[in-house]
């Protein structure tokens, strides 16, 4: 439902299976599923799938994140007035749900796809991936704008991931960054990127407080610990404890993981 493996694990447990695959959208997946209750992941779908999933006679449970839906209302209610740029990871879950809105929704990953984009483009509207980097979105949004200069911009970093991104650029005298995070969630890695474009010399992303070692903290003076806005609270904070009693009592010794508890 998130893109952090101990979230899916939690949910397997109980009886919830999680299906995704690279090759594969999530129109395609329902073909996998024949009855039952489906519960829509906080990246949204177009409204193809939700009527692909009604017609088969699912039981629909929409999760998607508030964000999202905002992101799917912003850029439907510009359709009717103009064509949309929005920039966005490919292949990512929540880039293919608002790109299967409408053919006229131009997905930009790269500076290159900017430069494919037809010149006839009418009143555009750019927009993003509520997961992506502020600093990366900015760069896009220059050239964008560049090529259509009287496009309209609507930023939709999601206030979880800004909050984030943010405290960490504010970040100062820091030597190490420690992310906890699932390294297959977009704004997790995000997180890494940006500690290391500040400078941060030491910049490590984890899942747990078991992948610590002892060698990350060898010369560190300063540590600050941040994670990804799809990361349970109890890794954070197991990571958050450990590093405190380690502080004081300088012994190194991890714990064991605690199970997750939805």
């Amino acid at each position: 439902i998130v893109h952090n493996k101990y979230v899916v694990e939690a949910c397997q447990a109980m009886g919830i299976n999680c299906l995704e695959a690279k090759n594969k959208t999530r129109l395609e997946l329902l073909d996998e599923i024949d009855e039952g209750v489906v519960i829509l992941t906080a990246h949204g779908v177009s409204n193809k799938v939700k009527e692909k999933a009604i017609a088969k006679g699912l039981i629909l449970v929409d999760a998607t994140c508030k964000d999202v839906t905002k992101t799917h209302e912003i850029v439907l209610n510009h359709l009717l007035v103009g064509d949309v740029i929005y920039i966005g990871k490919k292949n990512h879950p929540e880039a293919e749900g608002v790109k299967g809105l409408d053919s006229r929704i131009h997905l930009v990953t790269c500076e290159e796809d900017i430069d494919a984009l037809p010149s006839t483009l009418n009143n555009v509207l750019i927009t993003n991936q509520t997961t992506l980097s502020i600093l990366d979105i900015q760069d896009l949004i220059s050239a964008c704008i560049a090529k259509y200069p009287t496009a309209l911009v609507e930023k939709e970093i999601c206030n979880a991931t800004s909050i984030r991104q943010q405290a960490v650029m504010n970040l100062k005298d820091i030597d190490t960054l420690i992310v906890v995070g699932d390294p297959h969630s977009n704004n997790t890695n995000q997180l890494q990127q940006i500690g290391i474009a500040q400078g941060i010399k030491h910049t490590y992303l984890v899942e747990n407080v078991t992948q610590l070692k002892k060698e990350m903290f060898d010369q560190a003076n300063r540590v600050a610990i941040t994670s990804g806005s799809s990361t349970p609270t109890f890794l954070t904070q197991q990571v958050i404890s450990f590093l405190q009693e380690y502080a004081k009592t300088n012994e190194f010794k991890l714990p064991e993981l605690a199970k997750v508890i939805l």
